[in-house]
C-alpha cells in the first residue's frame, strides 16, 4: 500500500512539474510573440544555415538571403532571384511562409505543437530561456528549439527534421523600434526594370 501511495505521489509531482513547465513556456512564447506582433518595425541580421537581413512589421516581412529577395505584404509574396532576374508572385500558405521566414515558426506553438520550458542558460554573456516545441502529430519537423532573451528577443531558432538534419537561425543584431512603411514589403518593379514577372497565383 505504501509503495502504491509513493508511486501515486511521484506521478502527481511529475505531472505537476510538466504542467508548470508548459505554463512557463507558454508565458515566454506569448510575451515574445506579442512583442514582435506589436512592433511597427523590426530589423535583424542573422547567420547560421543561411545568413542575411530580415525586416518585419506585424505579419509582413522582407527577407534578403543567399541572393534571393522575398517580400510579403500579408497576402502576396514576391521572390526575386538576382541570378536569372526572375520574380515569382504567389499566395503562400502558412507552411510556405514558415519555410521562408523562420520567425513564422514562433506562431506554431499556438496550434499543433506541444511546448516545454527547458531552462535558462547564458549565451555570449546573455541570459536566455530555452523552449522546445514538438509536433502533436507526426510531421517532417521533429522539434523546434528556441532561445529567447529575458527581454523577449529571439536569439536562435533551431529546426530539426525526422532525419536529424538541423537548420539554425542565429540573430546577430536586433532592432525592434523602427517605423517601417508598408511599401517596403512589396516588390517595386521600378527598381528591377529587367526582371521577368512570373505570376503563380
Amino acid at each position: 500500500m505504501r509503495r502504491l501511495l509513493l508511486l501515486i505521489t511521484i506521478s502527481a509531482f511529475s505531472l505537476s512539474l510538466f504542467s508548470q513547465n508548459d505554463r512557463q513556456a507558454k508565458q515566454i512564447l506569448d510575451k515574445t510573440f506579442s512583442a514582435i506582433s506589436s512592433s511597427n518595425g523590426i530589423r535583424l541580421t542573422f547567420k547560421g544555415t543561411q545568413s542575411g537581413e530580415l525586416l518585419m512589421k506585424k505579419n509582413k516581412f522582407y527577407l534578403n538571403s543567399n541572393e534571393i529577395d522575398t517580400w510579403f505584404d500579408g497576402k502576396t509574396q514576391w521572390s526575386y532571384v538576382a541570378g536569372n532576374e526572375e520574380v515569382n508572385v504567389s499566395t503562400p500558405t502558412s507552411e510556405d511562409l514558415q519555410s521562408v521566414n523562420p520567425y513564422y515558426l514562433l506562431s506554431s506553438y499556438k496550434k499543433g505543437f506541444n511546448y516545454k520550458y527547458v531552462g535558462q542558460k547564458t549565451i555570449n554573456g546573455k541570459k536566455v530561456n530555452e523552449v522546445v516545441l514538438t509536433p502533436q502529430k507526426r510531421d517532417n519537423i521533429s522539434s523546434i528549439t528556441i532561445l529567447i532573451t529575458t527581454n523577449s528577443q529571439p536569439l536562435m531558432i533551431k529546426v530539426k527534421d525526422r532525419n536529424n538534419r538541423e537548420n539554425t537561425f542565429q540573430v546577430t543584431s536586433y532592432n525592434n523600434r523602427l517605423n517601417l512603411n508598408d511599401s517596403q514589403f512589396r516588390f517595386n518593379k521600378n527598381k528591377y526594370p529587367n526582371a521577368e514577372v512570373i505570376d503563380l497565383r
